[in-house]
């Protein structure tokens, strides 16, 4: 069995360290205060900064973009780290703007990192929107990490998404140890009731078909257009049957958590 190390930066960002290799997700770490526009009359206020500088995280091997054009999954200061990593892995779309160590992948496609175990990465869908909302919110996608010694499934990050079809595949299609979820139940007065992200109560249905061993709550506070923190979260898991209350994990910000693979 691997152990597996997780960071919770802050938001989408935590850092992942298994047999050897260094993977960061959607860095962000500009300091708190600045407004960022989404697009179409949308914006959000950054409230935290991250629990660790960007000069403190160290060589990353890859970096996992689940989409490079929203400021609260990449940001300036995260955008100043990708040079410097081994490999940048996105959205096909988000790797033409990104250029440089970029690398487009579609949902589905897998590749493998070039080291020693060889890493596996699979792309899983995702739709940060309502239906039909993709040319509007663009390109998203999610992350499933597999490696030799893995015991209880993969490590998969959702990325930024509603709970839809695509996003249901991956339990049909992978068997899941730990799921860190997008969640927030993103939402803009522009657009009224509309989400973005998964709710909580979306959160306990995704868990009902994956079973993952841990259910990992992330990029759900520090910004101004999460409507559900931690304590909507957590109620709702309180009413899931046992079974699926004891799975929620929350991940210390700034800790090296450890996590059996």
């Amino acid at each position: 069995m691997t152990t597996t190390r997780i960071t919770h930066i802050g938001g989408p960002t935590a850092l992942i360290e298994v047999g050897g290799r260094r993977l960061l997700t959607d860095p962000t770490f500009d300091p708190p205060g600045r407004r960022y526009s989404f697009g179409w009359g949308a914006s959000s206020r950054k409230l935290t900064g991250p629990a660790i500088a960007a000069a403190d995280v160290g060589p990353i091997d890859a970096v996992l973009v689940s989409h490079d054009h929203h400021g609260d999954n990449l940001d300036t200061t995260g955008r100043a780290l990708l040079p410097e990593a081994g490999l940048v892995l996105t959205t096909a779309a988000g790797a033409r703007r990104l250029g440089g160590n970029a690398r487009g992948l579609q949902p589905w496609a897998t590749t493998q990192l070039e080291a020693p175990g060889r890493p596996t990465i699979q792309v899983t869908p995702c739709r940060h929107g309502p239906p039909f909302s993709r040319p509007i919110t663009g390109d998203v996608i999610g992350f499933a990490l597999g490696w030799e010694g893995q015991e209880h499934g993969a490590l998969w990050i959702t990325g930024d998404t509603v709970l839809y079809d695509g996003v249901r595949q991956v339990a049909d299609r992978l068997q899941v140890g730990t799921a860190l979820l997008h969640l927030g139940g993103v939402r803009f007065p522009v657009t009224g009731p509309i989400r973005y992200s998964m709710t909580a109560q979306e959160a306990v249905q995704l868990c009902r078909l994956l079973r993952p061993r841990s259910a990992i709550p992330v990029h759900y506070e520090g910004w101004t257009h999460f409507r559900q923190g931690r304590d909507a979260i957590e109620q709702e898991f309180a009413q899931a049957p046992a079974d699926l209350g004891r799975r929620l994990q929350w991940l210390p910000i700034g800790t090296r958590i450890s996590i059996a693979g």
